[in-house]
């Protein structure tokens, strides 16, 4: 998958919080370069820059990697969603991530809430109007003063999306959105293929704000279909969206799952596979940052 001539990595590695997870990120990022990682994922909310940014700091010194063979994604908050904000925060993120530049930084939300009141969720009174050409403008100014190789958007609709491209004069290259085997995002896959964005997925094994079953990872069709080739429910899952044409960055942060995401690209899925797979029940997992949730924020698309 390429994004403005460099070529980003399918699988990368999520550092959302995970409240449940007992490693420290800082050596699970060491491990997974170790097995090949190359594509790391970050946000200013997700309060795992620090660690990211240590990590690959010691990967860089003890050899094990080079600056240039990382691709580093981070994402602007919401309370710095403000045309004047946009530069001096993805400085910040620099800082704290300890590199003069991201491969990627993305809008994370397409909302803008009160500058310096971090609340999550986010209080809908706390909302402000959000200023989408001020913002990419900004976005764009980024970019062309090198702080970033390429710039995107996270959770935005088709609708969000075309208004965008109609105000941009640098198109975005990503698009990070939930997608997974219970959420598979197929008008929004469409438009971004022929729009020329790349979606990376985010929450791919259906992990994440839900504390119900998982309908994916508890699934016994896929359990079926995991069995027939071999490998876990999970590698059924990304290797899904390997074959959707999209990226995605899983989280696990065990060394033995970190493995087995990699394993995904010397077999196929079936035809029948396919089949069985686009019959599952789609519903949203993560229904949006604010409380209460937001009525148009994806636009009633499914």
């Amino acid at each position: 998958m390429c994004i403005r001539d460099r070529r980003v990595p399918v699988v990368g590695m999520g550092s959302a919080p995970d409240f449940t997870c007992k490693k420290d990120t800082k050596e699970a990022i060491i491990e997974a370069i170790k097995q090949g990682y190359r594509h790391f994922d970050t946000a200013a909310a997700y309060g795992s820059e620090q660690a990211l940014g240590e990590a690959l700091k010691e990967a860089v010194e003890l050899g094990l990697v080079s600056r240039q063979d990382l691709f580093v994604t981070s994402k602007l908050w919401v309370t710095d969603n403000h045309p004047h904000l946009v530069v001096s925060a993805l400085r910040k993120s620099l800082r704290t991530l300890q590199l003069e530049y991201l491969d990627l930084y993305l809008i994370h939300w397409p909302i803008s809430s009160q500058p310096g009141k971090f609340s999550f969720p986010i209080e809908v009174e706390d909302l402000l109007p959000f200023d989408v050409k001020g913002v990419w403008e900004a976005m764009e100014e980024c970019q062309k003063l090198g702080l970033t190789r390429a710039i995107g958007v996270s959770n935005f609709s088709v609708k969000k999306l075309q208004n965008l491209l109609s105000v941009a004069t640098i198109r975005p290259v990503v698009n990070q959105v939930e997608m997974n085997l219970a959420w598979q995002q197929k008008k929004l896959r469409e438009f971004c293929n022929e729009n020329g964005i790349v979606i990376t997925a985010f929450s791919p094994l259906r992990k994440g704000a839900s504390k119900g079953p998982n309908e994916v990872m508890e699934n016994d069709m896929l359990k079926e279909i995991a069995e027939a080739h071999g490998k876990t429910i999970a590698q059924v899952c990304l290797r899904w969206l390997y074959e959707q044409g999209v990226t995605f960055v899983p989280k696990s942060y065990d060394k033995g799952r970190m493995n087995q995401n990699l394993q995904i690209f010397d077999w196929k899925l079936t035809q029948e596979d396919h089949h069985k797979i686009s019959e599952i029940y789609q519903n949203r997992l993560i229904n949006g940052p604010t409380k209460p949730q937001l009525n148009d924020l994806w636009d009633d698309e499914i």
